[in-house]
């Protein structure tokens, strides 16, 4: 019934003769050749980012995308560059750019008056940084993949310590070498247990030596790291899963890694996730060693994704590519100045971006040495940070501002002896608001040993951007600006305030653009505003994410005129940008703007209130329309007593910032506030269970969380038995009315006389399997199909493919199909009667004839399907096209139809042989025509093939 495999294009070369633009003949050389195939690959894919580095190694179909046409066209480019004859088997043999190398040193030279003088190309420019000697550079500049950037490292220095990993015994040295090593173990173990390229594996581990190998193994196995944080408390253990649940499955991760003491909460989110298939430790992953099966990976390919803090049931996934990522680095190094000789000193955790990104990644590009520790060995001991940077000599280090003011409260001065910080040059204070005193206390505390003015720098960044946004300026002081409170909170006005105006408002400057992004701020009515106005802060620029993985509303949201909002208010004064405090966090109180983390400093001050543990937000009062200004506050104390004197203290702190009351105050015990994996207090989730009626309520032990977590486990597995169940009942009685119907619709093809009959029956059969088994087929576009004949190109996702395309257009097309369908007696007839092509996938003479004889059957007014991906599989997306469709349309001037198809992949995957139940839809896209002038028949169809495979890349991404 017309049901179709994995087809092939058929391929031409160019005519012999003819001089490829912008060679010249040169002496075979590897670097000639390597010019040639560098030449060829930009005009396959012009305009495309990020295009692979062209070595001796690398594969020409795998690596660098030729098929047999490309292919054909590079060997007569090679032939006219060198004046040589390659031998006839090269086509076939010749694997990678070596093969081409080693083919051609035994080729014969060209026939004598031949003309093979193709016009001059101007090799590449020299990699920045390179000396007039033509030296390695000092970073990795022409890298477009992080594992470009590893390769780099290996080429240059394998031996050189990239990590250091400090224990509370010992430290574990790392060189480039044997984080490669041990990521290519991990790598295979990947995709031996059949972890697929753009597959998430989720990676839930403590800072270790495993992590960093596991998150290159996933990257070296084309998967999609997602980091998530280990569990902390077991009184949290329900609330951890829920939200982790909520992330995995928006991933859809397949794979979870993680260490042994984790297993049992692993379990527990497998249970919940349906698609999460697997739990491993790294040591299970990497226990075979060996290297893994190379997977070609792009600058756009996306990297890791960064969950951000929201609820349990709209996890926002900052998808961030290679791209983004390198942008973003290569920006940041050049405004610290950061080499090769900085040593970065973190116990950041790394699934957060300012330790993955900022820390590790970022040292993995400049090559500066990372020594990295526990969070938990800094939260519990703070003097251990500033030890390791004295240790190590540490130059660079990062920290929220919170990390800051722990050391200058809890370190002792016996503690600082003998410390020296004169190794410090840039200590980052992000990702939470950085408080002026926090600045200036932290500097003149530790001035005496050795720490200089200007060191602690503000910056300001976000997970949407990479990490970094905005820096200042490097070894001056931080920038604190004074204004007046009363401007700013009614009229968003910064004006400065009067050196004795003691109701002041403080910000702290956090600096500039980095190079290559750009600011704007803007009103309620989308107005762009100018000096010392408050305004919505947004962003664009190089490592500006595309949006939130698998999320469109949240990143409908996102974008604003091709500007990131996000969601922070700001100002800016001579030239410097103050951030002023989260959108969705000010509250409007009588026509004011209060900002909660200045009143949550003042009453983090009030003796008997837990330090960092005090959320201020807005509810609002129904009654008079306006907000009530809610103060949350931690404390250990709990008599009746004690605490109404407490509530009476936060309220004068209150006064005392603000100049007016809190409408309420709660005390709450600890552990009550909640905050985010990197400690920032979520303020709107303290709201939600505020306004539920529910904060303060005293947490259910651990083992009743893990209980109950168990019961939902249970149930959502019976869920799923039940789903399989229906599922694989569907799917029987589906396999079984299409086996019924096949028995009928066989003979019958066989037997009518025209292919177009033969094309209407199985059509009218095809729409009864569909009613039968409640299958919509939606259908867009149909009107576009021109009266004459073209050329449709259709994406190719499952055996369905080809009867949903006979099932929905409404007149007779032609399939090409490779010839080793023939070899089947009863496929060849079957296919033979609905009028199939079939086109020689390896022989390059046949192909030859197999595009002249094409060609005619569109000249003879009959139209043409094919399946330019010449294959499928189970991962989602496009795989690269082959050029054979469109080199036939662009011959024979017909137009090109790119066709969509949707849903059939997840009704009948690749390996599958039991349908779902599923909606199928089609959609034609607009006809493209062949360029006017179509003399070089190779250009015309790369332009055809480019325009096709955008147009339904966009289509196929919109879902």
């Amino acid at each position: 019934m017309g049901a179709l495999t994995k087809t092939d294009p058929v391929h031409k070369p160019l005519a012999s003769g003819r001089r490829a633009p912008g060679l010249e003949r040169t002496p075979l050389t590897a670097a000639g050749l390597q010019v040639i195939v560098e030449a060829t690959l930009r005009q396959l894919h012009a305009g495309a980012p990020g295009l692979p580095a062209v070595t001796l190694d690398s594969r020409l179909d795998r690596d660098l995308g030729f098929d047999s046409l490309a292919r054909t066209e590079l060997l007569l480019r090679i032939e006219q560059a060198f004046g040589i004859r390659l031998p006839e088997d090269t086509l076939q043999r010749a694997d990678t750019v070596g093969d081409l190398l080693d083919a051609a040193r035994h080729a014969h030279a060209a026939p004598a008056g031949e003309d093979t003088l193709p016009a001059a190309m101007p090799r590449p420019p020299p990699a920045a940084g390179t000396g007039p000697a033509g030296g390695s550079p000092a970073t990795p500049a022409q890298a477009t993949t992080l594992v470009e950037v590893l390769e780099w490292h290996l080429r240059e220095h394998p031996q050189r310590i990239h990590i250091t990993c400090i224990g509370d015994d010992a430290e574990r040295a790392i060189n480039y070498h044997q984080l490669a090593v041990a990521g290519r173990a991990v790598a295979a173990g990947l995709q031996r247990i059949g972890v697929q390229p753009r597959d998430c594996v989720a990676i839930m581990l403590p800072t270790s030596p495993e992590y960093f190998s596991t998150y290159v193994g996933i990257l070296l196995a084309g998967a999609i790291p997602v980091p998530i944080y280990p569990p902390a408390r077991a009184s949290q253990i329900e609330e951890h899963v829920l939200r982790h649940v909520g992330i995995l499955d928006n991933a859809r991760a397949v794979l979870l890694v993680t260490v042994p003491e984790a297993m049992a909460v692993a379990r527990l989110l497998q249970a919940r996730v349906g698609a999460v298939r697997q739990l491993a430790t790294p040591a299970q992953l990497s226990a075979s060693g060996g290297r893994p099966a190379a997977v070609a990976l792009h600058s756009e390919d996306i990297a890791f994704i960064q969950y951000t803090s929201g609820s349990t049931g709209d996890p926002k996934g900052v998808a961030l590519t290679h791209a983004n990522l390198l942008a973003n680095i290569r920006a940041m190094e050049q405004a610290v100045h950061a080499s090769a000789d900085d040593v970065f000193v973190s116990w950041l955790p790394l699934y957060h971006d300012m330790g993955l990104i900022g820390a590790w990644l970022g040292g993995l590009y400049v090559g500066y040495a990372l020594c990295v520790m526990s969070p938990l060995a800094f939260l519990a001991r703070p003097e251990r940070w500033l030890q390791a940077v004295h240790r190590h000599r540490g130059s660079l280090s990062a920290a929220p501002n919170f990390a800051y003011e722990l050391c200058v409260k809890r370190i002792t001065d016996e503690q600082l002896a003998g410390l020296d910080l004169s190794c410090w040059r840039v200590a980052f204070n992000g990702a939470e608001a950085v408080l002026p005193d926090t600045l200036q206390r932290f500097e003149q505390r530790f001035a005496r040993c050795g720490l200089r003015p200007g060191t602690v720098l503000p910056v300001y960044g976000l997970a949407e951007a990479g990490l970094g946004l905005l820096f200042p300026s490097l070894g001056r002081a931080a920038r604190i600006d004074r204004v007046q409170r009363d401007a700013f909170a009614r009229e968003h006005r910064a004006l400065p305030a009067a050196p004795d105006d003691a109701s002041a408002l403080r910000f702290v400057g956090c600096g500039v653009p980095l190079a290559g992004y750009e600011i704007r701020l803007l009103d309620k009515a989308g107005r762009e505003l100018g000096e010392r106005v408050e305004g919505r802060l947004q962003f664009r620029g190089p490592s500006a994410t595309a949006g939130y993985y698998r999320n469109p509303q949240q990143t409908a949201r996102l974008f604003s005129d091709g500007w990131l909002d996000t969601g922070d208010r700001a100002y800016c004064a001579e030239g410097e940008f103050f951030i002023t405090g989260r959108v969705k966090d000010i509250i409007i109180r009588g026509g004011r703007n209060l900002y909660p983390q200045e009143i949550e400093t003042a009453v983090g001050t009030v003796a008997g209130v837990r330090q960092g543990c005090v959320a201020v937000f807005g509810s609002t009062d129904t009654a008079t329309g306006t907000e009530r200004l809610v103060v949350l506050a931690e404390t250990h104390a709990g008599e009746a007593a004690a605490q109404a004197r407490l509530r009476d203290a936060v309220a004068r702190a209150v006064v005392a910032a603000i100049g007016e009351p809190p409408d309420e105050v709660l005390l709450v015990p600890p552990h009550s506030v909640l905050k985010t994996s990197s400690g920032k207090v979520r303020r709107s989730a303290c709201k939600e269970l505020y306004e539920a009626g529910t904060m303060g309520s005293p947490l259910p032990t651990a083992r009743r969380q893990v209980w109950r977590l168990a019961a939902g486990a249970v149930a959502a597995k019976l869920q799923r038995m039940a789903e399989a169940l229906a599922q694989r009942l569907f799917g029987l009685y589906a396999a079984a009315l299409f086996w019924t119907l096949a028995a009928f619709a066989w003979p019958m093809t066989i037997g009518l006389p025209r292919p177009a009959l033969a094309w209407r029956a199985n059509r009218r059969l095809l729409r009864i399997l569909l009613r039968l088994t409640a299958t919509p087929l939606r259908l867009h576009g149909i009107q576009r199909l021109p009266a004459g004949p073209c050329v449709l190109v259709c994406n190719h996702g499952s055996y369905l493919d080809g009867m949903i395309l006979i099932a929905a257009l409404p007149r007779p097309f032609s399939f090409v199909a490779k010839a080793e369908l023939r070899r089947h007696a009863a496929m060849r007839q079957l296919l033979q009667r609905l009028g199939t092509e079939f086109v020689d996938r390896f022989d390059a003479a046949r192909g030859v004839a197999d595009t002249e004889r094409l060609s005619a059957v569109l000249a003879q007014g009959r139209s043409l399907i094919f399946f330019p991906e010449g294959t499928f599989g189970i991962g989602q997306g496009l795989l690269p096209f082959h050029l054979g469709a469109f080199l036939v349309a662009a011959r024979a001037s017909v137009p090109v139809l790119p066709v969509v198809l949707r849903g059939q992949r997840a009704m009948l995957p690749d390996g599958t042989w039991l349908p779902r139940r599923g909606t199928l839809e089609l959609e034609v896209c607009d006809a493209l025509s062949p360029p006017g002038d179509a003399a070089d028949a190779f250009a015309a169809a790369v332009a055809l093939r480019d325009a096709a495979q955008g147009a339904m890349s966009l289509r196929l991404e919109a879902d």
